[in-house]
């Protein structure tokens, strides 16, 4: 089982909007420098719905090339449309990905035995370690903890990235007991108490900018060290709110680009980070020590 950080990377891009393989190769470097313990490729924070088909596998493909082993490679892979999410996900496993990251279709808003219908067909179809994502604020769908219990018998969905940011679902899926069962917090912001109460690592937007803090605080508090969590994370806690002042990954990008290590690039329909939350990304950044 993957514990730890592990980032939700960010494809970069040129101000054009074409992908930057060069700075993505040293993004993964950095990572992997940092002690990230696997790497989500192509997932949200990865722009996953403004890519090609062709585009989403060499991304995937790169990364795995660069990470040559050292780390593990998760694909983001899901879809709204089931047949997609599993030519996707057929597509990341071809490429050599060590498993696949499926969020909840989004916008057609499935009742619970769709949901668990979808997620089992693309098991079932394609021979990889999957895991289910749950972020509610995206996709309008909520997956519930009886479902994930019904999923996780499933022989390869071996975990959940649950990102609606709510500790009492925390609880709930930590008390359902799932052996061998990786859960993994998708909010940064909750994340630290998220793993004190049982989750299993964090997969993250903030280890993106600072993915040594991320990597110490998540050991800590997988750990159980809730001081010595608590203690690196108030050092990053502003970055937390910081990378969502807009829609994820318009904060990220720009902090990256500021940090100068990749260009200005998103695609539409996000844009660049309005000026009027410059100098508040700035100060956050400033005060985790990762501007001058």
């Amino acid at each position: 089982m993957i514990t730890g950080s592990l980032v939700a990377l960010v494809t970069p891009m040129r101000k054009d909007g074409t992908i930057d393989h060069g700075a993505l190769e040293r993004l993964v470097e950095r990572q992997i420098r940092a002690g990230t313990s696997a790497i989500v490729s192509v997932g949200t924070t990865g722009e996953s719905s403004t890519l090609t088909v062709e585009e989403h596998t060499e991304v995937i493909r790169r990364t795995i090339d660069v990470a040559d082993g050292r780390v593990p490679v998760i694909a983001g892979t899901g879809a709204n449309n089931t047949a997609e999410a599993i030519h996707l996900t057929k597509a990341a496993a071809k490429a050599g990905a060590d498993g696949a990251l499926l969020v909840t279709p989004y916008y057609n808003k499935p009742p619970q035995e769709g949901l668990y219908r979808h997620f089992k067909a693309v098991a079932e179809a394609v021979d990889l370690p999957q895991y289910l994502y749950n972020v509610p604020g995206r996709t309008a769908c909520d997956m519930l903890p009886s479902t994930v219990e019904r999923l996780a018998e499933v022989p390869n969905i071996v975990g959940l990235k649950e990102a609606l940011g709510d500790l009492d679902r925390v609880r709930d899926l930590v008390a359902l007991g799932l052996d061998d069962f990786a859960l993994y917090s998708g909010d940064d912001a909750t994340a630290r108490a998220s793993m004190l109460m049982g989750f299993h690592g964090d997969i993250s937007v903030t280890a993106n900018v600072a993915p040594e803090a991320m990597a110490r605080m998540c050991k800590a508090a997988v750990a159980g060290d809730a001081e010595g969590a608590a203690a690196i994370d108030a050092e990053i806690a502003g970055v937390h709110r910081a990378l969502f002042v807009e829609a994820n990954p318009i904060p990220v990008k720009w902090a990256l680009a500021e940090m100068g290590l990749m260009d200005h690039g998103i695609r539409l329909p996000l844009v660049p980070l309005d000026e009027w939350h410059h100098e508040d990304v700035r100060a956050a950044l400033r005060a985790a020590h990762l501007l001058p």
